[in-house]
């Protein structure tokens, strides 16, 4: 089956509509475009208010390189791929009136640290990366201490608490009517994460209130207590869930050992009285959904439904015999269409087989190379009259994707992994761990030595990344242990089922059709390994991807360390790179004829993968592996994205006159620019 190519004068430059760029980008033969692993997001601003201070002290030791048409990404100071950074101070939240309509925009401190604000949904993103963080840690102590299973279980309560611990809960005070940057639609992977936002504050309530704390300030006016979100999880045996007609059964007096039935009758106190209070105050509540699911390590899926109005409540003797409060909630007009009802995804139903794809024009852009088919899908534009395509040049006309190769003009070819250019020498393979079947003991493992005397990934899920480093040490050809290791993790090639699509203004792009967890490996960027200095002079390929983990390493560009542990001989020895410019790595990937899933992949200011540095066959962080991981848990038929790193203005032509390309993203926080 013949792959999809992408690029070219039809298809998307680096994620962007072609026809949205500038005459000048595309009139230029010698205009160029690198993708650096740093995947910084753009903080222009505090950028230069660093660069500002370093010469006020007198501390800038860098020189700044002249402009020329090949200059690379600047890097900004924040790192998007360090997903788990999170500001530590707590906001200064002031309470809000009620809100029935669109989420209410709140003030909060600014950061010393951040001249750049933050849009409410990026906060609610870093809070949530930031618990998935803490969860993916104890995770790993409870699989040292006791195997997966107990790990599963007490992982995710403790990280909410730690977070509870260090006040890092991102709306720690209640709330009527909508949170800022949580959608109606929105998705949380168990009650914690609910809590870490302060979305609902429950653990195991289903009914979230406030008591006579509330009584002073902005809610003086009302009586307390005041109900301000519910779960609809199933618990009861009494509810009625009819979409946008609820009929919710109050709190208490039900079996706890999961059977549902009431044991004894309800009383009107906390919970049931708040609700009873919003009946007659007329104040809406926020309606989450629960559901079954696999994905999620808690078992269930919350999706959050909007707010309801509770118009009605009464007593009566429930199924068991026993005495139970009932509250009829209707959903507000105005709010967006429900996103679940009973359904497993809110972002779509996913193909169960090949004729129910629509669009289709490809079974499978590898060729037969994965062990999972990638099929390709157009509902955009016209395509030929027939899609099993057999002669990839014909495919590469009707896509409008020449590609010009050292031979000529060519088609896409599939490239499941690096290939090196005739003029690259990779390094001899380093030596490895003497551990047997699998690494456990990070103590006596040379690998995890390596790491900071630790392992990076997790069991759970088949592997994750507990966060994101400078460059990751896993183990190689030489170690003792097998393809089981937990620290090969990124070395088992894809496992989850992917799409590779068209739209309507960023050319293709990729989403899969699993729901995939924050941590776990999405994709090798392959292509041809090349010098950087053998592609500074081709025009018109936009998929050369920089290899700057030395650059990241050092800090250099202005990019911000991540997490840092590797050994210390290791990062010592990269002194040794004198020659390694600050902003032109020595190596890049050359993905326009040949190259895997991750070429299709677009830019967002607000991506949902980051980018990582990985060593296993050598330890030439010149050469490392370059690696795509999600950094949220992302639903089925999410688009994946990833932020390219560019600095606003730091893309220059021939005559030395700054670039500009439109970005079409649609994040929250975009920055409307792609350079």
């Amino acid at each position: 089956m013949a792959p999809i190519p992408n690029g070219g004068p039809d298809a998307r430059i680096d994620g962007q509509d072609p026809k949205s760029a500038s005459p000048e980008a595309e009139g230029s033969s010698s205009f160029q475009r690198r993708r650096t692993s740093a995947r910084i997001a753009d903080k222009e601003l505090l950028v230069r208010r660093r660069v500002q201070l370093l010469d006020e002290d007198g501390g800038a030791t860098t020189k700044k390189r002249a402009p020329s048409s090949n200059t690379r990404t600047s890097a900004s100071s924040e790192n998007a791929n360090n997903n788990n950074n999170h500001q530590q101070e707590q906001h200064s939240l002031t309470q809000i009136p009620i809100n029935l309509g669109v989420a209410e925009e709140t003030s909060t401190k600014p950061s010393a640290t951040t001249l750049v604000a933050k849009s409410d949904h990026a906060k609610v993103k870093e809070t949530l990366r930031l618990f998935n963080k803490h969860y993916l840690h104890f995770v790993q102590e409870e699989e040292k201490r006791c195997g997966k299973v107990e790990a599963e279980k007490k992982a995710s309560k403790a990280s909410k608490s730690k977070m509870m611990e260090v006040k890092e809960i991102l709306y720690p005070g209640k709330r009527i009517g909508h949170i800022p940057g949580i959608d109606v639609g929105h998705q949380f992977y168990s009650r914690a994460e609910m809590v870490v936002v302060g979305f609902h504050s429950h653990w195991l309530n289903g009914i979230d209130y406030m008591g006579q704390s509330y009584s002073k300030g902005e809610y003086s006016n009302y009586t307390f207590p005041l109900a301000v979100a519910i779960v609809l999880s199933g618990m009861y045996e009494d509810d009625l869930d009819n979409a946008e007609d609820v009929v919710y059964t109050g709190q208490g007096g039900h079996n706890l050992t999961g059977d549902k039935r009431q044991i004894r009758d309800q009383v009107l106190e906390r919970g049931n009285l708040a609700l009873k209070n919003c009946v007659d105050q007329g104040v809406p509540v926020r309606v989450v959904r629960g559901h079954e699911s696999r994905s999620s390590y808690c078992g269930k899926v919350y999706t959050y439904d909007g707010l309801y109005k509770v118009v009605q409540y009464w007593a009566e003797k429930g199924i068991s015999g026993f005495t139970v409060f009932k509250y009829r909630l209707k959903r507000l007009e105005g709010q967006p269409l429900l996103t679940t009802n009973q359904v497993q995804f809110s972002y779509g139903r996913v193909p169960q087989s090949l004729s129910e794809i629509r669009g289709l024009v490809c079974e499978d852009i590898t060729g037969g190379q994965e062990n999972i088919p990638i099929p390709a899908t157009n509902l955009v534009d016209d395509p030929p009259s027939h899609h099993n395509y057999v002669n990839e040049y014909d495919l590469c006309i009707w896509l409008n994707v020449p590609f010009y190769t050292d031979e000529g003009l060519s088609g896409y070819t599939y490239l499941k992994s690096i290939k090196a250019a005739k003029n690259v020498k990779l390094p001899p393979i380093a030596g490895g761990c003497n551990c047997v079947g699998s690494c456990v003991d990070s103590k006596t493992c040379s690998c995890a030595r390596l790491n900071g005397l630790d392992f990076p990934y997790v069991h759970r899920d088949g592997g994750r990344l507990i966060e994101a480093k400078d460059v990751i040490y896993e183990c190689g050809p030489k170690c003792g242990c097998g393809p089981a290791c937990v620290n090969r993790t990124s070395q088992r090639g894809l496992k989850y089922r992917f799409e590779v699509f068209r739209t309507p203004k960023k050319g293709w792009a990729v989403r899969s059709w699993d729901f995939i967890p924050s941590g776990a490996p999405i994709c090798e960027y392959t292509g041809i390994l090349r010098r950087t200095e053998d592609v500074d002079s081709i025009s018109g390929n936009d998929y050369i991807f920089d290899i700057d983990c030395v650059q990241t390493m050092k800090g250099l560009g202005g990019r911000e360390r991540r997490s840092h542990n590797a050994s210390v001989s290791e990062i010592n020895s990269m002194d040794k790179h004198e020659d390694v410019s600050e902003s032109v790595p020595e190596f890049c990937i050359d993905a326009g004829s040949s190259g895997n899933i991750a070429r299709f992949i677009n830019h967002s200011c607000g991506p949902n993968l980051f980018v990582q540095c990985v060593l296993h066959s050598h330890h030439d962080m010149k050469l490392a592996r370059v690696m795509l991981f999600a950094a949220d848990n992302i639903p089925p038929l999410q688009e994946l994205t990833y932020d390219y790193g560019y600095a606003l203005d730091s893309v220059l032509g021939p005559d030395g006159k700054v670039k500009q390309m439109n970005c079409y993203c649609g994040a929250a926080d975009c920055r409307k620019r792609l350079f």
